[in-house]
């Protein structure tokens, strides 16, 4: 993908200057569980280059999901448009085009896409504004209709078995949760910058970057969002990595973006994280793939506010798809 025509340089250009405010906030907080010093080791197999499959010219990606016929979908937070690829190298198609910036992906039990919306100039201001929601989408035609609003953002989504919806504000301090009937707690948790959101083995977690403020990565109880654990902690060199949307291997180990920082890593135990392949800053999201074919199961796949779709071959893991409440 070229880069985004120059008509779009400035929102991108705000989006990384606040990056760089967020970071800056972070100077005298106390951190729970400090990165290793010096350099990350490279993961066992991984280090080789990403892979270019898909692009989206103009386009800032903030969404990525993969359904279980191996398509790929992502969101564009400038356009709002949501995009769908057939298989790596195919043109992304716009299928729907959400009322706000395109924000998460995430699916239902029984198959529908859900996509926050929201993801736009008016998060800044964290969570005095409730104007996201989230959209339900026919992954098949496109055809959508708006579900629920009232949140302060819809940065991150993940759906539980039971169908609760989880969407977290990177610039806020809100997590919200919406109950299968549409009711919305905008207030369900609290974690300063929570941003991505993914829920790990029996839903008993709900797995988050910290973008700005006190960066790393935190899991969540759901059954008591007060109790929350910090997997890892930014100090140092790294603390202006950025820490993005993220998701988890077939063992639950967080695999996440550091935007800033241009690698992608996984969390092998609290504090401590290997690179599975760098190179490409801005970041944003990362999923594993789903199905036989196409963008399919075990491939993990980066999305950026570059516009572009890269394959990283080394965190391919046989038993990883994409998250959804049915595998």
């Amino acid at each position: 993908m070229s880069d985004p025509t120059s008509r779009h340089r400035p929102r991108r250009w705000s989006r990384t200057v606040a990056v760089a405010a967020g970071v800056a906030l972070t100077a005298g907080l106390a951190t729970a569980v400090e990165a290793p010093a010096g350099a990350a080791p490279v993961c066992p197999g991984a280090g080789q280059a990403p892979r270019l499959v898909g692009s989206v010219p103009g386009a800032a990606l903030e969404g990525l999901t993969v359904d279980k016929s191996g398509r790929l979908y992502t969101t564009d937070i400038i356009s709002g448009r949501v995009y769908r690829f057939s298989a790596p190298g195919s043109a992304g198609v716009p299928i729907t085009r959400l009322p706000g910036g395109g924000g998460a992906l995430a699916w239902t039990p029984d198959g529908t896409l859900l996509a926050g919306y929201g993801a736009d100039p008016r998060v800044i201001v964290g969570d005095a504004l409730r104007h996201a929601g989230i959209v339900r989408i026919n992954p098949n035609t496109g055809a959508s209709r708006p579900w629920v609003g009232g949140l302060s953002a819809a940065n991150g989504l993940d759906v539980s078995a039971r169908g609760n919806v989880y969407a977290t504000n990177d610039f806020g301090n809100l997590i919200g949760r919406v109950a299968p009937n549409g009711a919305v707690n905008a207030a369900w948790g609290a974690l300063p910058s929570a941003n991505g959101a993914v829920l790990g083995r029996g839903d008993r977690y709900l797995y988050v970057s910290r973008t700005f403020v006190n960066p790393g990565v935190s899991r969540i109880s759901t059954a008591n969002p007060r109790v929350v654990q910090n997997l890892l902690t930014l100090g140092g060199a790294d603390a202006a990595a950025a820490p993005d949307g993220l998701t988890l291997d077939s063992q639950d180990r967080p695999v996440v973006p550091f935007n800033t920082a241009g690698q992608i890593v996984r969390i092998t135990s609290p504090g401590r994280y290997c690179v599975l392949g760098g190179g490409i800053p801005l970041s944003s999201v990362l999923s594993y793939g789903n199905g036989t074919r196409g963008f399919s199961a075990g491939r993990l796949f980066r999305a950026g506010f570059d516009g572009r779709i890269y394959e990283i071959p080394g965190g391919f893991d046989r038993g990883a798809v994409a998250a959804s409440p049915t595998t």
